[in-house]
């Protein structure tokens, strides 16, 4: 079995992630860790996590009380904590925090409720002077598309 190093590397035959292992690797805690598992990763390339969507998530007594729905916006942040994996794995990047430069092209497809599981991929198009990476995200439920646009980060010193 392979596990994170101390220097927050994934070792390289390693291609998922327990959900520890994102917490070595992403500073997101409770509620805003959106990540549960790393199902696929490819090193410099691609990431696939899974969002295990319950009822007992602190948003839903107040979206929507009568219909729960995962915000959008919440949406959006869990693809890009997945992106931050690839990110931050990225050589002479560990340890680092990318935050949001950018959005584009965001559209919300189906509803994602509890009981859902949101399986999002996200890709890396670029990354520029090593500060400033595009990616490409989507997120899935029962291979329905339910979310998909472009981010851009931007590396925090």
């Amino acid at each position: 079995m392979s596990t994170v190093t101390e220097n927050n590397q994934i070792t390289a035959t390693q291609t998922t992630l327990t959900i520890e292992e994102i917490h070595r690797l992403l500073p997101h805690r409770y509620p805003f860790a959106l990540v549960d598992r790393i199902l696929e990763y490819v090193p410099g390339q691609k990431a696939v996590g899974l969002k295990n969507v319950t009822f007992n998530e602190p948003y839903f007594p107040g979206h929507i009380p009568s219909r729960p729905l995962m915000p959008g916006v919440l949406m959006v942040e869990a693809m890009a904590q997945v992106g931050g994996i690839v990110l931050v794995q990225l050589p002479g990047m560990e340890g680092k925090f990318f935050a949001f430069a950018g959005i584009d092209k965001v559209r919300f497809r189906r509803p994602v409720i509890p009981g859902d599981q949101l399986i999002m991929t996200v890709e890396l198009l670029s990354f520029k002077q090593n500060r400033i990476a595009k990616m490409q995200g989507k997120g899935e439920v029962d291979g329905q598309l339910a979310v998909q646009g472009d981010m851009m980060f931007s590396l925090i010193d």
